[in-house]
């Protein structure tokens, strides 16, 4: 890899990483930038960036653990959930194309976005121990699945999920920090499997994503929780938005 390349990666690792760390999305960012902007095959930079969550998932954690954000008794069954959904979806995403799945996360994501931003502050109230076991690990499975098979990472399909459930932001924020780790573990093997895996590109990204997950949980932390759940409701409409013009932008080509 040319030292070039190397400090491009390295960027785009920053820029996702910031927005992980802050707001939870942002990795929905470096596979089309890999794609698009580095030649990168798609399949190869799906296993490049789902290798550079589990770097980022373990700096977010440990930041959001430090400040007591994550729920921990929920974590158990969101990545029994999980670790089955993103092989599956490792697997799945060699061999299929994920149109209709970008569609569904664009949808979630938007609607979620549009639901935390209108129902506002007064909804910061904890429902967390509403949510059964079983509904817990269905919902891993699905983000699991999802991130593996678009390489977007758990945060993008978690983080909708629980504010649409009326989750305080931190707690969605937080418990999607931990959900990389047995994502990017298990697609990673599953991505080992059919030998897509590029190790050089998976490394550097992680770098960036590191430092950038740091820098966006701490800004996280130190903003007012209604500041930070606007931000995030914005994020997501406007990722969602992105979404559905790349959709269609591909099908007017």
């Amino acid at each position: 890899m040319i030292p070039l390349a190397a400090l491009m990666f390295i960027g785009i690792g920053l820029l996702a990483g910031l927005l992980i760390g802050a707001v939870g999305i942002g990795g929905v960012i470096v596979v089309p930038t890999l794609v698009f902007f580095a030649d990168i095959p798609t399949h190869a930079a799906i296993a490049g960036a789902m290798m550079s969550y589990g770097l980022a998932g373990f700096v977010g954690t440990l930041l959001y653990a430090r400040a007591n954000s994550i729920r921990w008794d929920m974590v158990g069954s969101l990545s029994a959930g999980a670790m089955p959904g993103a092989l599956a979806g490792a697997l799945a995403g060699n061999m299929a194309p994920a149109a209709a799945l970008e569609i569904l996360i664009g949808f979630l994501t938007v609607s979620s976005g549009l639901h935390a931003l209108l129902s506002g502050a007064a909804r910061e109230i904890s429902r967390a121990d509403a949510i059964s076991n079983p509904a817990l690990g269905l919902i891993g499975a699905v983000t699991g699945f999802a991130s593996a098979l678009s390489g977007t990472g758990g945060p993008l399909v978690l983080v909708p999920i629980l504010l649409w459930l009326d989750l305080p932001v931190l707690t969605a924020v937080g418990l999607s920090q931990v959900i990389q780790l047995p994502i990017a573990a298990l697609a990673t093997a599953g991505n080992l499997y059919y030998g897509g895996l590029d190790l050089a590109l998976g490394s550097v990204l992680a770098l960036g994503l590191a430092v950038g997950t740091w820098s966006g949980a701490k800004i996280a932390h130190a903003l007012p929780r209604s500041v930070l759940r606007r931000i995030v409701s914005v994020v997501l409409v406007v990722v969602g938005a992105l979404i559905f013009i790349k959709i269609a932008a591909r099908r007017a080509t």
